[in-house]
């Protein structure tokens, strides 16, 4: 029997739920706040210029390949793709760049020009990266997080000793060079936590990274978006959008609705969040909630990002698509993330230039540029922060790759802790939700099912398998494969 399912939010995990609900024939709407759809993944115009406001990595593109296989679909029959050469480019000082080639030969050339022998190391580490991407993303992050048993196969059994080392040890017992390292302990910002609290198993994203590859969708990521609503759409979900939800209404225990501002919805079977999990649990009464205040409070979340969209009055040099300033310490500015929240000193920065790429993000002879900053969730926020910083990278910048850009600002528009918070209800404003650390890791994490509100769902980078795009799509799937198989189908 078709069930009535509402769901809060249209990011990518919401996106994806909705697809594989409709398709099984329930009537699904979704809800979204903001007038776009997207969730973090929205998009920004300006003055002829086109910015992605979230992700703005395309990597692991076997998980977008799967996600419209089971509907029979291809990305290609909703956005075209590039895959990047170079992938990205990392600055460790002035003048001073390393650029990471789309080959894997070129790769390990590289490595063997930093470091003699290192080529030989790179391999044996990419081959279990590779091994544990098999496992990992083909197969367990794809469990409901329900029990640690999820954990154990005949694949992982001898496995599980990496969940007790971290990355960082696995990595610097094979490399010397400090470049080399930094370059293979990147991918883990993906994952929102210190390389030192990273457990080994997760070197699979080193095998997204070197082995799989950087990719573009022509137009940015807010395409992929476009082709995840036209897919639920073509299956029957209908969208919402300036839908404030402010209450989830139970009745004995089980759903019952929602209230949109400040109109009921009563016929809801099912509710499924791919809100913040924190503030969907605030639209309940307090009896209704899973997790206390203090229970957040002791999460160590991904951290929160300041951001720059920017569109400069002329094409810029010396800078690749994707490019990282890694002229600082990553430890000194984790320090300010993670053990004592706070404005970092010496801010580690990324930007991205898509405009180098597609022709789609600014007019002709200027470049658009997105910077992130990543920092602590819940600090102050200010524009005199905002202010001070873009000065800093704006700085930094120019010194880096020897050119002049100050006087080619056309506009600059910030993001941050108040955005996430005003824009997504985010908890501390935090923009990648729970960093996967050893005690964050699949059944650790918070669940798909409410253990007191039956028919409440929840899917999205609070819970199992965690923060980024990818993740994302594989939770909505858990989430609504769970629905499905509460009812049956």
């Amino acid at each position: 029997m078709s069930k009535t399912i509402n769901i809060l939010g249209s990011g990518f995990s919401s996106l994806a739920a909705s697809c594989y609900l409709a398709k099984a024939g329930h009537k699904v709407t979704v809800f979204e706040k903001n007038s776009q759809i997207g969730g973090r993944a929205r998009q920004y115009k300006k003055d002829g210029f086109l910015f992605d406001m979230g992700p703005t990595w395309y990597w692991m593109p076997d998980v977008f390949e799967r996600f419209f296989n089971d509907f029979n679909k291809k990305p290609s029959d909703y956005y075209q793709l590039e895959k990047l050469n170079p992938a990205y480019e990392v600055y460790f000082g002035i003048g001073d760049s390393a650029i990471i080639p789309d080959s894997l030969d070129q790769i390990y050339s590289l490595f063997e020009k930093e470091e003699k022998g290192s080529s030989l190391h790179l391999k044996k580490f990419l081959k279990q990266a590779k091994n544990n991407y098999d496992v990992a993303v083909k197969d367990l992050v794809y469990r409901p997080g329900v029990s640690p048993l999820e954990l154990i196969t005949p694949k992982t059994i001898n496995k599980l000793n990496q969940l007790f080392f971290d990355i960082r040890s696995q990595i610097q017992k094979r490399f010397n060079n400090p470049r080399l390292i930094k370059i293979l302990e990147f991918p883990v910002l993906f994952l929102g936590a210190k390389p030192g609290n990273t457990p080994a198993m997760y070197n699979f994203m080193n095998w997204a990274d070197f082995g799989l590859g950087t990719w573009h969708p022509t137009g940015g990521m807010f395409e992929v978006i476009k082709a995840m609503e036209s897919l639920a759409k073509e299956l029957g979900v209908t969208f919402k959008t300036n839908a404030n939800v402010e209450k989830i209404k139970v009745v004995n225990g089980s759903v019952k609705g929602i209230v949109v501002n400040g109109e009921s919805h009563n016929s809801a079977d099912v509710v499924l969040s791919g809100a913040d999990y924190h503030h969907t649990e605030t639209l309940l009464e307090a009896q209704y909630r899973q997790y206390s205040e203090a229970y957040w409070n002791k999460k160590t979340f991904a951290p929160s990002s300041l951001l720059f969209y920017v569109g400069f009055n002329k094409k810029l040099k010396n800078v690749s698509h994707h490019t990282l300033f890694f002229d600082e310490e990553f430890d000194s500015h984790a320090e300010y993330i993670y053990d004592t929240p706070s404005w970092p000193k010496d801010p580690l920065f990324y930007a991205s230039f898509p405009s180098i790429s597609d022709n789609a993000f600014a007019p002709k002879e200027k470049e658009a540029a997105t910077f992130l900053i990543p920092i602590a969730s819940g600090i102050e926020d200010t524009e005199a922060h905002r202010e001070k910083y873009f000065n800093i990278i704006l700085d930094r910048l120019e010194k880096l790759t020897k050119q002049k850009l100050k006087d080619d600002v056309l506009f600059v528009k910030s993001y941050c802790i108040n955005d996430f918070v005003e824009d997504y209800n985010s908890y501390k404003g935090n923009a990648y939700g729970l960093a996967n650390t050893l005690t964050q890791t699949a059944f650790l994490r918070p669940k798909i099912k409410s253990k007191k509100v039956k028919n409440l769902y929840f899917t999205g980078q609070l819970t199992v398998p965690g923060p980024g795009v990818p993740p994302a799509l594989i939770s909505g799937k858990i989430a609504a494969e769970s629905i499905l198989k509460h009812f049956k189908y």
